[in-house]
């Protein structure tokens, strides 16, 4: 099996429209900055492990400001639909159009992820798997890889995006296409002050991630 591909999905980190639920504890700004450093580590992990790294972005304008923030060699691709599941399958289609599989998916909201998560999705991958998938804590997944474009997994009930239910709907999906399904372990994503105040007791976290969930440091 070929060496995966990143799909790193990312909005751009304008204040106000990032983070906003960790707006309690950070300025809107920081908020800003802290999805900034987010896009840079996710992209520069993936890029790291010699994988093929594309970025699907939003909203399209952002693609000069996005590419100062990732190495290079990633592909930039603006994100399209009107609601997270027609945005991940657009992607994902784009991506399987560029090259074979497998593809791993992931977001910017996990900042413990690492090498050694991406190697186990591609192990499962290069296994009996058709599907692997990163539990978050919250319920939602912090990795989706597969070897084909599945893009029905992306089909559930568009009102469970960002919920609790989204891992479960997406694997009950995956158990009615007959598709073999391994779990990586769980991991915490970073979007409210309690994730926040949990990831900091974290010895796993980045330590450019940390510098920025301590309020008292500029900005």
């Amino acid at each position: 099996m070929s060496a995966p591909a990143v799909l790193v999905m990312a909005k751009a980190p304008h204040p106000g429209r990032v983070k906003t639920r960790l707006h309690p504890l950070l300025t809107p700004r920081r908020c800003a900055a802290l999805q900034a450093e987010l896009i840079r580590r996710t992209t520069a992990l993936a890029t790291g492990c010699e994988l093929r790294t594309h970025l699907a972005y939003d909203p399209p304008e952002a693609r000069t400001e996005l590419r100062a923030l990732v190495p290079a060699g990633v592909r930039l691709l603006p994100q399209d639909g009107s609601h997270l599941g027609r945005r991940l399958a657009t992607a994902v289609r784009d991506v399987f159009a560029h090259g074979s599989g497998p593809l791993l998916v992931v977001g910017t909201d996990a900042p413990t992820l690492t090498p050694w998560h991406l190697e186990e999705a591609h192990a499962a991958l290069a296994g009996d798997a058709d599907v692997v998938l990163g539990p978050a804590l919250d319920g939602g997944y912090y990795l989706i890889g597969m070897r084909r474009p599945h893009l029905g997994l992306f089909g559930i009930d568009p009102e469970l995006w960002g919920g609790a239910r989204v891992l479960a709907a997406t694997l009950d999906l995956a158990g009615r296409h007959r598709l073999r399904v391994r779990l990586l372990p769980r991991l915490r994503d970073l979007d409210t002050p309690e994730d926040a105040a949990a990831l900091l007791a974290d010895p796993g976290l980045p330590a450019g991630v940390a510098a920025l969930l301590r309020p008292t440091e500029a900005p």
